[in-house]
């Protein structure tokens, strides 16, 4: 259906440009027109070759031939939970802004009525035709969503990997054999460029930087503090646009996977002797005095990229909504961009309501959990202690208010997961051939409470977001499966089993182990 809607729409060209305001066919038929483009195209094809040399290029030749890329859409800078109607106070996506007036956050608000002047119908089959595609930018999960993220940058400032466009898998044994579930779903954010969902915010803050460096604004880098998963998005994205990159990481509290990729990538590095927390006080202090621009969550450019996750489950579902989306919180930016991204498509006429929002915390670093409990009469920050769910060991998240405003308007639940629960949840779901992280651990022992209460029911549509790939946190599963991790039981541990080099030996071990495996 949304290849025929696109043959038949007026508006919607080979190059996937919009107009301003939708129109109606009213003597040329759709088939003419399609047949008229293809000759057009034919017939060009020796100068296109002549002209570009590479996708970058042919994206640049369709922007400057084509008059149908011009439109209306923007966005801009708006203190977060304020009226954009009535708000005085906005500021352009070129400014270098990271709060409000009054020291609040900062989101970005889109023009709807620009966007709502097009049908639902029409955003589906428009996102839909651009999935797998290598046009650039929209082969991008992210950039295939470009009217909604970033609507006015060109397209040549755009840095991408092509991230975004991640697996949604069907987790059949671990649903039935754990949870009795039928329908339990993971989307795999660490199937991306640097192994975790942060790939799809830092194209969009890392093209936006491209974009204020190529109009002269006094930026030297872009600087950021880190649990490992930003650091190796952002020192990425910046090698790959020739800008520095600056990463502050809390000493010896962070994995050496992740500590190698900011290194490996040519990021300028500094172990400080402190927690994240420590870090983003400082970064913020160092980019208020020197040229850095600032790329963590404290800045909402990142939580555009983030929400097109929420989007690209709505797709993958071909635009039914689930009943639940779990995702593991720290800095709790995250839980606000799948908001986000479910709330456009319900108000822009893609869907008709949004799922229920869960947000995972590890009870060592679990100040908003803390805040839902007590009826979130009072916000208290808490001094993160150490946890395998590393990424998200903070005890002050910057979002907290986001956070809570999306868990509001979702009719959300946050729930905690212990360091063995954790450990355990991840154990099991290895085990049934998966390889996730530490923080898909918790958000799965945040679904194994809600089954065991009746809160999530066993027929209910439930997708659990995995923030980061598992080869990232290797050594947290050999501590685990060697019994080595203190006041640990580790129930699930599968080591090898040590052998003699001789076939009795060997014999005897296998039909020892036969005989404990049940038979299917």
């Amino acid at each position: 259906m949304a290849s025929l809607y696109l043959l038949q729409c007026p508006n919607f060209s080979t190059n996937l440009n919009l107009t301003s305001k939708p129109t109606t066919l009213k003597t040329t038929p759709s088939f003419l027109l399609i047949k008229a483009a293809a000759s057009s195209s034919n017939n060009n094809t020796s100068t296109s070759t002549a002209t570009s040399n590479n996708i970058r290029d042919e994206a640049r030749h369709q922007n400057l031939t084509n008059p149908q890329q011009n439109h209306n859409f923007s966005a801009k800078y708006v203190p977060f939970g304020a009226d954009p109607a009535t708000s005085t106070e906005s500021y352009s996506l070129d400014d270098i802004v990271y709060r409000s007036q009054s020291g609040g956050l900062l989101d970005v608000h889109h023009d709807f009525s620009a966007l709502k002047a097009f049908p639902g119908s029409y955003w589906r089959a428009l996102f839909d035709s651009r999935v797998g595609k290598t046009t650039w930018p929209y082969g991008s999960g992210v950039w295939s969503k470009k009217e909604w993220v970033l609507p006015e940058i060109s397209s040549d400032d755009i840095v991408s990997a092509f991230e975004g466009n991640s697996n949604l898998f069907w987790a059949e044994r671990f649903g039935k054999q754990f949870l009795e579930m039928n329908d339990l779903w993971v989307k795999h954010c660490g199937i991306s460029h640097t192994g975790s969902f942060k790939d799809l915010g830092m194209t969009v803050l890392v093209s936006q930087v491209n974009r204020l460096r190529k109009m002269n604004k006094p930026l030297f880098g872009v600087g950021c503090a880190s649990t490992g998963d930003t650091s190796a998005a952002l020192s990425a994205y910046c090698a790959s646009a020739g800008i520095p990159s600056i990463v502050f990481l809390p000493a010896n509290k962070i994995s050496i996977a992740q500590l190698v990729q900011p290194i490996a990538n040519g990021a300028f590095v500094l172990s400080i002797d402190t927690d994240f927390d420590g870090c983003m006080q400082l970064i913020r202090e160092v980019t208020s005095e020197l040229p850095i621009y600032l790329a963590n969550s404290l800045n909402s450019l990142r939580l555009e990229g983030q929400k097109t996750a929420a989007i690209e489950i709505l797709q993958q579902f071909d635009w039914e909504v689930p009943d639940w989306v779990i995702v593991p919180g720290g800095n709790l930016g995250n839980i606000y961009a799948f908001y986000k991204g479910f709330h456009m498509c319900k108000e822009l006429g893609l869907v008709d309501k949004i799922p229920r929002l869960v947000c995972a915390q590890a009870a060592n670093a679990n100040p908003l959990y803390l805040y839902y409990k007590s009826a979130w009469k009072e916000f208290k920050a808490v001094k993160a202690n150490s946890t395998f769910a590393s990424a998200i060991q903070i005890g002050d998240p910057v979002s907290i208010d986001r956070a809570v405003y999306a868990l509001k308007k979702s009719n959300g639940i946050v729930e905690e997961a212990t360091e063995e629960e954790l450990m355990d949840a991840m154990a099991l779901a290895d085990s049934t051939g998966m390889f996730i992280c530490p923080h898909t651990g918790v958000a799965l022992t945040a679904l194994m409470k809600l089954r065991k209460s009746g809160v999530i029911r066993s027929s209910d549509r439930t997708v659990v977001v995995s923030t980061a790939h598992g080869l990232k946190f290797t050594q947290s599963k050999i501590d685990y499966h060697s019994n080595n991790i203190k006041e640990m039981a580790c129930r699930y541990a599968n080591p090898p089993v040590s052998v003699a080099a001789d076939f009795g030996s060997v014999m005897d071990v296998l039909k020892k182990y036969l005989s404990k495996t049940p038979k299917y």
